[in-house]
């Protein structure tokens, strides 16, 4: 509601005709019974079923009427003026196919938004622990071009995201967005870093002590990115540097506060292979399945060709 109540200010407050689109996946916490008690113009697709966010994005921007796309997690809140200057940068700059805004956790504290590709170069700076050094981009006071951004509050021009047919639903979730922005950079195209406009990231995703299937999903998602961008020996490199890094992160944990070995090792074993164990891809389909047995909930089910399984998000 809160990430609702910021798009709602910040719909006054722009220069443009808007719209809101919010795609409920499945989800059994009356979120679809709270959208549509606000008693706004709000288009809600509601699911039966669940289906991973790639896919979900992609079912988002190919309904929406705009030249742009404001993506948002649920757990996204946009500060005033956000969606402005997201909109003036990608107005000023027509080469620029997605613009990513400064991201803040709920403290206050800046988090990375903008990232630059991963590579087997970047996970030897990870394994050397220079990682973020390397690797972060949205650093600075000016717009500047990067690899790409988190669409937990990214603005992405309609045209391009559908001239490389929008988001690869074979990742379910984690580096779909970071796919789609190497196509579109593959293509010609870039991402801009606006820090300009910011948004609090409260993560409620992440939340847990030890969240094994995102865990794995994470891993799955890395590795299909680096097998589909730079071949299976890439692939394997980088597994067994990203795997390095975190055994060394689970070992500074022992005597770190605040941090938690055996996630670290969870991390590094499924990087190591991310084909095992269970994620949210199967705990998702498990849901469709049990689903499937009772009467459904409400109208609306799945869109059209939508594949099996998805996270409730």
């Amino acid at each position: 509601m809160r990430c609702l109540d910021a798009v709602a200010a910040e719909r006054e407050a722009v220069g443009v005709p808007t719209e809101v689109l919010v795609l409920d996946n499945a989800s059994d916490d009356s979120s679809a019974a709270a959208v549509k008690a606000r008693e706004e113009s709000i288009e809600l697709i509601a699911l039966d079923e669940r289906v991973g966010k790639a896919f979900a994005d992609s079912e988002l921007m190919r309904r929406a009427r705009g030249r742009y796309c404001l993506l948002l997690n649920e757990d996204s809140e946009l500060l005033p003026g956000a969606t402005q200057a997201l909109l003036e940068a990608l107005e000023d700059d027509p080469g620029a196919a997605c613009a990513v805004a400064a991201l803040r956790r709920p403290d206050g504290a800046p988090a990375p938004s903008a990232w630059r590709f991963p590579s087997v170069a970047v996970a030897l700076a990870g394994a050397a622990l220079l990682g973020r050094r390397v690797a972060v981009q949205s650093r600075g006071s000016g717009t500047r071009r990067v690899d790409w951004g988190q669409s937990a509050a990214l603005l992405v021009r309609r045209d391009a995201a559908a001239a490389v047919d929008w988001m690869d639903p074979a990742f379910f979730v984690y580096s779909d967005e970071v796919d789609f922005q190497k196509r579109l950079a593959d293509a010609g195209w870039y991402t801009l870093y606006v820090p300009s406009a910011r948004a609090i990231h409260h993560e409620q995703l992440s939340t847990g002590a030890l969240p094994a299937r995102r865990i794995v999903e994470l891993s799955r998602g890395r590795d299909r990115y680096m097998r589909t961008h730079h071949g299976r020996l890439a692939a394997s490199m980088v597994r067994w540097l990203t795997a390095w890094a975190y055994l060394l992160r689970s070992l500074a944990a022992l005597v770190l506060p605040g941090h938690d070995a055996a996630r670290y090792r969870a991390h590094a074993a499924a990087t190591l292979r991310p084909a095992r164990g269970e994620g949210l891809a199967e705990a998702a389909a498990a849901y469709n399945r049990a689903a499937r047995a009772v009467p459904p909930r409400r109208p609306g089910g799945p869109p059209a060709g939508a594949p099996p399984g998805a996270i409730d998000a």
